[in-house]
């Protein structure tokens, strides 16, 4: 009995060893892990530490690489791709009737000359793009027809002041009834006939452009002048010294370019909308950024069958004379016309659905670079390569844009913000 007691008692005593021991293990467990995160606080981890400088140092690299939106280029680069830049302007945008067309003259503004007698250049006096003025000898003819005629010239005018004097006396005495008829009429026949050949052998010599009165007094031209009609520019020297020019035959072209209109073809489906007096604005391949203004003065009558087009002529204003017969144009007639901000569209540069253009820096360019910031704009209305564009608010609109190599500059920044120095 009393060992079972005892037994019982000895059980009970092991159960609670066990619960004690438990608790103490969870006790140290929870100690140790408290311990060991304060060691890890506390003790510097060196892989934690490198990675956090590098990340910092990766910070200052991107700010030192520059700007986003923000690219510098010096400017030999400028010079090497073709960089071109241009104050942004308002232009005249619309819809409009495309047209092509060339740049021609009217007939009376440009001259071919020739000779009105065959001869031989004994010389010339402009090469093909001089300038010359209204009378101007262009070269100078030999021939001994031309000695014959003036010889002749000389001759039947001294013969016609003797049948002169020969008919007033036998008209005198006709009068009088001294003479008979027979003899004041042969008299007034011959003076008649010899002053119709001096008043022609007088009208050819002037047409050569001789003087008649030194040729009167005895003085004989050996050459004759050949001269401009119209004041302008020489297109063409057909003929080299000792050539011989026939009669009529072409030796320089000369025009007046100031006066140059375009022809202008216009289909059938837009005539209704071309009236006398609008503008049309235009380009041509030598000035492409350029755009020029003529005015419809005359719209012409007849169809073209191939195509069907009728001609539209208008005129320009050509100070500078360097629009030139022959051009091709590019234009359209001006309907519903509005004045907007425009660059060229090689200007604009697209990003996935936006559009950004660059415009220079000028406050914060260093020496020898150029500095551009890329700039979103909104974009209206395309004309005659030009599309209209609005602003961001803030951006003045007195501004400087790349209107050439503006993808050559998104090209440099995207390399620019990779970090490839290659």
């Amino acid at each position: 009995m009393n060992y079972n007691i005892n037994w019982e008692i000895y059980n009970l005593k092991k159960t609670e060893m066990k619960k004690i021991a438990i608790i103490s293990s969870i006790v140290l467990t929870i100690m140790l892990i408290g311990c060991n995160g304060k060691s890890n606080s506390e003790i510097p981890n060196s892989e934690t530490n490198e990675t956090s400088e590098n990340s910092k140092s990766a910070e200052e690299g991107e700010n030192e690489e520059g700007e986003e939106g923000v690219v510098e280029i010096t400017n030999e680069q400028a010079e090497t791709i073709g960089l071109e830049l241009k104050q942004i302007e308002e232009k005249s945008l619309g819809n409009s009737v495309k047209v092509t067309g060339i740049l021609e003259l009217y007939p009376q503004y440009k001259a071919n000359i020739s000779p009105f007698v065959g001869g031989n250049v004994s010389s010339i006096k402009v090469i093909e793009g001089d300038k010359v003025r209204k009378g101007q000898v262009l070269a100078y003819l030999q021939h001994p027809d031309i000695i014959s005629m003036q010889q002749e010239f000389q001759e039947k005018n001294d013969e016609l002041v003797f049948l002169q004097q020969d008919f007033e006396r036998k008209q005198t005495l006709f009068d009088k009834g001294v003479s008979s008829a027979k003899e004041f009429q042969m008299a007034q026949s011959k003076f008649r006939s010899t002053t119709s050949s001096v008043n022609a052998l007088r009208s050819k010599l002037e047409l050569l452009g001789l003087n008649i009165s030194k040729i009167k007094s005895g003085e004989i031209y050996a050459s004759v002048p050949i001269t401009s009609p119209i004041g302008g520019f020489v297109d063409e020297v057909m003929v080299s010294l000792g050539d011989y020019v026939a009669p009529q035959t072409k030796m320089f072209a000369v025009s007046d370019n100031s006066e140059i209109h375009a022809d202008f073809k216009v289909y059938e489906k837009d005539i209704y909308k071309v009236k006398e007096g609008q503008q049309i604005y235009f380009t041509v391949a030598s000035k492409p950024d350029q755009l020029l203004k003529a005015k419809i003065h005359a719209i012409g009558k007849t169809f073209e069958t191939d195509p069907k087009a009728i001609h539209v002529h208008a005129d320009i204003h050509n100070e500078d004379k360097e629009l030139l017969p022959g051009m091709y144009v590019e234009g359209r007639i001006v309907q519903g016309e509005k004045m907007a901000l425009a660059v060229p569209e090689e200007a604009i540069v697209k990003n996935g659905e936006k559009t950004f253009i660059f415009v220079e820096d000028k406050d914060n360019e260093e020496e020898n670079k150029l500095r551009f910031n890329m700039i979103p704009v909104n974009t209206g209305m395309t004309d005659l390569g030009y599309v209209e564009i609005s602003l961001p608010a803030g951006i003045s609109k007195d501004i400087t844009v790349v209107t050439k190599g503006a993808y050559i500059l998104s090209s440099e920044m995207i390399k620019a913000e990779l970090g490839d120095d290659d």
